[in-house]
């Protein structure tokens, strides 16, 4: 086993050392890519929700189309989900008032945006001329650009599944189209391929397992937005529906004090978070929109015995067995709405109304147990609604805002924030939640430990700090309460949340330091009480940043015990990144050594990707992970990356387990794209 480690080992650096030899003999200057954008803002919480990465797909199509901020209004800043209602207005009434913005420097006037949101903002907008051109049909073809995405992956190991059950080839791959006119008419479409789904064969002949498309057109006189196939919606705080962004509590210190009312084109390969239909946004006067929306589409469920109601509905948009194959799109739903939004000066309200209907009812069966008393809230029934008003006000000092929802399922839910600017480097923000364990709402999504909002009471403070130029402090407590059972609680608890990060900037240097806390209750292994499980997770990290070079340091610890059996687990991972860009060439390396006690102290690691491709890997145990990916732009509209990825373990011979079973101690994935636009 030792020689065949050394030979794979030895094996893998040929193929790293060939790419690299590829790579280097040119020299480019690419982009800068949004990663200290994730890693600053995620956290383990939201990494491990299923929203992270398509949230990392809107960041991704952020910042690769991004705004002309001389003519961006204030709905289009608000689609950049880090900026917060004073810092929105702020940049309007300059825009109004100075006219267009042409330099950092004078972004640096606007006094709301520190040096952190002013390097954040500059990865998404560009100072483009002041006036916006009437959307012109004659125009469109002509002045429109063109961007298509190929993207595959290819495994050099075998799964179980792939000897045995799975329908399809083990390689995944996509294929993305774009068309953007300014930022008035949009065009998006992507067809994706799992690894193991069956391409042209086995039941699925229209080729790739999923399609999404949308048309996008805004800003025609009073019709501010049109959108057309597949498209996310978000309103309010997210009590009644919100399929859009989700980054959890810590961005919710800046950005809590906003009701959204977002209209956005869904083309990812996110296969279940999303409408497909028609949705408009129509002002109707100065300070009053109406925004209606209507979608059909068919969904993966598991359904009950007798085949005529619905036990669950599946998310994981996997079609590689029979079985999956027999789920997929067995069941139909359709959701339609609309909301009446008012903006004047210091205020705004407005009202939102959902309708959700399947084609079955859903009736989960369940054997009533300790266990499953946590899926006895769940939705039950053929048709819903949900109802809600959010309100908000602004004042130079504070903002408040909250929302408020009811439904037919006769629960209530609530959620309520203050954000108080103390002294211009330090304001406070206190987020209070109430979701009655009787309400739901199937599109939901707000701040909360769980995401939906059901089943949990709370309160958030937190704090951002600018006490110099070049340190910020963040953090927050969260105490949460539970009246109802949850997965692997089966009874009443609670949960307390805290974080502290600090980051130190000094010219070439960035210094970042990291503490959560976090206790929790869980049910004993015999169900006859709670004990309390205490999570530490530290991380501090330093880059360096010079002309063409970035390198970064790394350490993650995380230590978690429970009170049962006074079961304690503990890990640490080391790891060092480099990265090199010069004229049209960019390469970057990773090296990362980790080693936990167990899955309890498992710890996670965001890693430079291809466009697109979202890649936070999770690591328990005792091993090492590399990677080298390199990018060549030979022409301005052409870009090529290949990145290859190795994780080995040192006490293990198998990897994962049922049928993603891999028969080695160690797994390398090679990923090619091809950009070209015109």
């Amino acid at each position: 086993m030792l020689n065949s480690f050394k030979k794979e080992k030895n094996g893998v650096k040929i193929r790293f050392l060939a790419i690299l030899l590829l790579f280097l003999p040119i020299s480019t200057e690419l982009r800068a890519q949004i990663d200290d954008v994730i890693e600053d803002l995620a956290t383990i919480d939201n990494v491990e929700s299923e929203s992270w990465e398509q949230t990392y797909d809107i960041l991704s199509e952020l910042q690769d189309n991004p705004l002309n901020l001389n003519t961006a209004s204030p709905e289009d800043l608000r689609l950049l989900p880090f900026l917060n209602e004073y810092q929105i207005e702020d940049l309007s009434e300059f825009l109004h008032r100075y006219g267009a913005i042409r330099s950092e420097g004078e972004l640096a006037m606007i006094e709301s945006l520190d040096e952190n949101t002013r390097r954040l903002l500059l990865r998404f907008v560009y100072f483009g001329d002041e006036e916006q051109a009437k959307l012109k049909l004659s125009d469109i073809a002509r002045k429109g650009r063109h961007e298509l995405l190929f993207t595959g992956r290819a495994p050099f190991y075998e799964r179980r599944g792939d000897k045995e059950v799975y329908l399809g080839p083990p390689y995944r791959h996509s294929l993305r189209y774009t068309f953007h006119y300014q930022q008035q008419f949009k065009v998006g479409f992507v067809g994706s391929q799992d690894a193991g789904e069956p391409f042209f064969t086995n039941g699925n002949g229209l080729g790739y397992d999923h399609y999404s498309f949308y048309v996008q057109a805004q800003k025609l006189g009073r019709l501010k937005n049109i959108t057309i196939g597949h498209y996310r919606l978000n309103f309010g705080q997210g009590l009644v529906i919100n399929n859009d962004f989700s980054f959890g509590k810590l961005i919710a210190l800046t950005t809590a004090d906003r009701n959204q009312s977002i209209v956005r084109g869904h083309s990812s390969r996110s296969e279940f978070n999303y409408l497909q239909g028609a949705a408009a946004v129509v002002a109707l006067t100065s300070d009053l929109d109406l925004t209606a929306f209507v979608s059909y589409r068919n969904i993966d469920v598991t359904p009950n015995d007798d085949n005529l109601s619905i036990r669950t509905i599946l998310t994981s948009g996997y079609h590689r067995t029979n079985s999956e194959m027999q789920r997929r799109r067995n069941a139909s739903e359709f959701v339609g709405g609309g909301r009446f939004a008012f903006r004047r000066h210091r205020w705004n309200a407005a009202t939102t109304v959902v309708y959700d209907a399947f084609n079955k009812p859903l009736k989960p069966v369940l054997k009533r147990t300790l266990s499953t008393l946590y899926r006895e809230i769940q939705p039950e029934g053929q048709h819903f609604w949900n109802a809600s008003i959010d309100y908000g006000y602004r004042h130079p000092r504070f903002t408040f805002n909250g929302e408020t929802a009811t439904g037919s399922c006769g629960g209530v839910a609530t959620i309520n924030t203050l954000n108080l600017k103390l002294l211009k480097p330090l304001s406070l923000i206190a987020i209070q939640r109430f979701y009655s364990y009787r309400y739901y709402a199937l599109h939901s999504n707000s701040i909360g430990e769980g995401g939906a909002a059901q089943n949990e009471s709370g309160i958030l403070v937190g704090m951002t700090w600018h006490p110099s130029r070049r340190l910020t402090l963040t953090g927050y407590t969260d105490y949460a309460y539970f009246p109802w059972a949850r997965y692997q609680v089966s009874k009443s608890s609670h949960v307390w949340d805290n974080l502290l990060s600090a980051t130190w900037r000094r010219g070439k240097w960035k210094v970042n330091a990291r503490y959560k806390l976090r206790l929790r209750e869980k049910d004993l292994s015999d169900h006859t009480a709670l004990q309390t499980v205490t999570e530490h997770r530290g991380r501090t990290s330093v880059v360096f940043t010079e002309n063409h070079w970035n390198l970064k340091t790394q350490i993650d610890l995380s230590h978690t015990g429970n009170e049962e059996n006074n079961a304690k687990s503990f890990g640490w991972m080391a790891s060092q990144s480099a990265g090199f860009r010069a004229r049209n060439v960019s390469v970057d390396a990773l090296f990362a050594y980790f080693r936990t006690d167990d899955y309890d102290s498992r710890l996670y690691l965001y890693e430079h990707g291809p466009l697109y491709a979202f890649s936070f890997p999770m690591f328990y145990g005792h091993g090492i992970r590399y990677m080298l990916m390199a990018q060549w732009q030979p022409r301005q509209n052409i870009l090529l990356t290949a990145k290859m990825g190795t994780t080995n373990y040192f006490d293990r011979a198998t990897i994962s387990s049922g049928y993603q079973q891999i028969n080695a101690s160690s797994m390398t994935d090679l990923d090619v794209q091809l950009r070209l636009k015109f």
